[in-house]
C-alpha cells in the first residue's frame, strides 16, 4: 500500500464531484450567480491550505466510510443542499467514474495526468476568481513537487492501492452502460483496442537473445486486438496538452447519468460483513481524519433564502425510491466507536467519536430552504 495515495484520490474525485453537480445546476436551471458561488465555495473548501498540509502528509488511505465523511461534508460547503439520496447517487458516480479512469490508465504513471485534467478543469471553474486561483495553482505546485520525482515502480504501487480501494465496487453507471463499456454486472470491459502505452511497441513479435544480448531470432504473433502506436507523452508542467482525455468532463445537459445498483455476490455480502467488524485502527483513522476535516472551513448558510436543493434524480419520488431501496451493503453509515474509557483523548475528537457513534438520519427536505441539510451538516458542526 503507497502512502502517497490519497493527495491523487481526494483530487479526482474532487474532480468528478464538480462536473457532476456542474451538470446538475446546469440542468435544473439553477441562476447563474447562485451556481458560480456553489463552485467557488466549494472549490475554496477544497484547496484550503490548512486543509492541503494535511492531505499532503504521507499516510494510508481512509475507509470508504471516512472518504464518504470528507465529500459529504465538503458537497454542502455552499449554499446548495443534498438529501441524503441524491448524495449517495453522487459518491457512487465519482467513485465509479475514476474507478474506470484508474483502470484505463496506459501506464500508472498516467495518473498524474488524469489528476492534471480534473485540476485543468477546475482552474477552469475559477478563471475570474483570482484568490481561488491562487489555491489552485498552490495545490498544482504540490502534486509536480510531490508526484513528477517518483519512480514507475512507486506510481504502480499508487495505482494497485487504489485498485484495491474500488474493487468492491460495482455501480451501473448509464453513460458507461451506453457505451459498452461496462457490463449489465457493474464491471468494466476493458479494450483491446488503441494507442499502446508511451514508450513500448505494438505487441507481434517475440525476440530471442543471446547472452551477450545479441538478437537471435524473432517469432511474429496474433495480438488478439487492434493496437495502434503509442501518443506522444503528455506534459506533466503546470500548463501543457495532457494528451489523454481520461479525467476530462463527460458530462452533459442533454446527456442525464443514472445509478443502478449492481445484485451483489455472496462473497461480496460476506465481505462487506466482515468490514464492518469494529477495526482495531479505526480510532487512528479518526485522529487523522479530525486533523484533515480540521482544515474544512464549511461557511455557515447566512440567508435562508437564498438556500437550494439539488436533485441527482429526474424527480423528488424516484429520489425517494432510490433511498428506500439501496442495498445496505452499499449504505455510507459511520463508524461506531466507543471513546469514553479515553479521558486523555482531544475533546474535539471524543466528539467526533461519538457523533460517529449515532445513527445517520436523512435531513427533512420538505421544510423552508434554512434548515435543508441542516441534518446532514449538524454531524460536523462542531469542527
Amino acid at each position: 500500500m503507497s502512502s502517497r495515495t490519497l493527495p491523487l484520490l481526494f483530487i479526482n474525485l474532487g474532480g468528478e464531484m464538480l462536473y457532476i453537480l456542474d451538470q446538475r445546476l446546469r440542468a435544473q436551471n439553477i441562476p447563474a450567480d447562485k451556481a458560480k458561488k456553489v463552485m467557488n465555495d466549494i472549490i475554496t473548501t477544497m484547496f484550503n491550505k490548512k486543509f492541503l498540509e494535511e492531505l499532503f502528509k504521507p499516510q494510508e488511505l481512509y475507509s470508504k466510510k471516512a472518504l464518504r465523511t470528507v465529500f459529504d461534508r465538503l458537497a454542502h460547503a455552499s449554499i446548495m443542499r443534498l438529501n441524503q439520496a441524491s448524495m449517495d447517487k453522487l459518491y457512487d458516480l465519482m467513485t465509479m467514474a475514476f474507478k474506470y479512469q484508474v483502470l484505463l490508465c496506459p501506464r500508472p504513471r498516467d495518473l498524474l495526468l488524469v489528476s492534471f485534467n480534473h485540476m485543468d478543469a477546475i482552474k477552469e471553474f475559477v478563471k475570474d476568481t483570482a484568490c481561488i486561483l491562487a489555491q489552485v495553482d498552490e495545490t498544482y505546485r504540490q502534486l509536480i513537487e510531490m508526484y513528477t520525482p517518483l519512480a514507475s515502480g512507486e506510481f504502480q504501487l499508487i495505482r494497485q492501492t487504489l485498485l484495491i480501494f474500488f474493487q468492491d465496487m460495482h455501480i451501473r453507471v448509464s453513460i458507461f452502460l451506453k457505451d459498452k463499456v461496462q457490463n449489465s454486472n457493474g464491471r468494466f470491459a476493458l479494450p483491446i483496442s488503441g494507442p499502446v502505452p508511451h514508450g513500448t511497441q505494438v505487441p507481434s513479435w517475440i525476440r530471442m537473445y543471446s547472452c551477450t544480448g545479441e538478437e537471435m531470432s524473432r517469432l511474429q504473433f496474433n495480438n488478439g486486438g487492434n493496437y495502434t502506436a503509442a501518443l506522444c507523452q503528455g506534459s506533466f508542467e503546470l500548463f501543457g496538452d495532457r494528451v489523454t482525455k481520461l479525467g476530462t468532463n463527460m458530462y452533459s445537459v442533454c446527456r442525464p447519468v443514472e445509478t443502478h445498483m449492481s445484485g451483489t455476490s455472496k462473497h461480496s455480502a460476506q465481505h462487506t460483513k466482515v468490514n464492518l467488524v469494529p477495526n482495531p485502527l479505526a480510532k487512528e483513522e479518526l485522529n487523522l481524519l479530525a486533523k484533515l476535516m480540521g482544515g474544512l472551513e464549511v461557511p455557515k448558510a447566512g440567508n435562508a433564502d437564498s438556500g437550494f436543493r439539488v436533485n441527482l434524480f429526474a424527480t423528488d419520488e424516484e429520489e425517494e425510491e432510490a433511498l428506500l431501496s439501496r442495498p445496505d451493503e452499499l449504505s455510507y453509515g459511520f463508524i461506531n466507536i466507543q471513546a469514553t474509557k479515553d479521558q486523555t483523548a482531544n475533546a474535539e475528537l471524543a466528539k467526533i467519536m461519538g457523533e460517529f457513534g449515532e445513527s445517520r438520519e436523512s435531513p427533512d427536505l420538505s421544510a423552508d430552504a434554512s434548515s435543508k441539510g441542516d441534518d446532514l451538516l449538524a454531524m460536523m458542526d462542531g469542527l
